[in-house]
């Protein structure tokens, strides 16, 4: 049973940055989808970014597209999520996930075979 662990939340100015760090452990998920997702205060969990096994595709949601950059590194059991220019809009739990099914699948699947427990993002001045 694989486990993911987030870290790198914490409060950013409007038009700051973070890094998020989802480490993995337990069986190894170098074969899977790597993704985060996000739950805004009082609504549902929504997809934010995804990246294919072999780091050859990526997808965002249209509210990050262009501020958000997701990586991976497969040799330390580790993905990423780079959030430039973040707004208050941007303040939510970010979970990271892994799936076996493929990107577009699940940015589409608000229910990924793997989530972590979460870090809390906070925008505000």
């Amino acid at each position: 049973q694989a486990q993911l662990k987030e870290s790198g939340g914490g409060l950013v100015q409007p038009g700051g940055s973070l890094r998020l760090s989802c480490a993995a452990s337990g069986d190894m998920l170098t074969e899977h989808t790597m993704g985060w997702f996000r739950r805004l205060p009082g609504k549902e969990r929504e997809f934010v970014a995804g990246i294919s096994a072999d780091s050859y595709t990526t997808y965002y949601s249209d509210s990050v597209k262009g501020r958000f950059t997701i990586s991976r590194d497969n040799a330390k059991s580790a993905t990423y999520l780079q959030m430039n220019s973040l707004r208050p809009e941007d303040t939510a739990d970010y979970h990271c996930a892994a799936d076996k099914r493929s990107v577009m699948s699940m940015s589409v699947n608000p229910s990924p075979d793997y989530l972590g427990p979460g870090t809390q993002v906070t925008v505000s001045s």
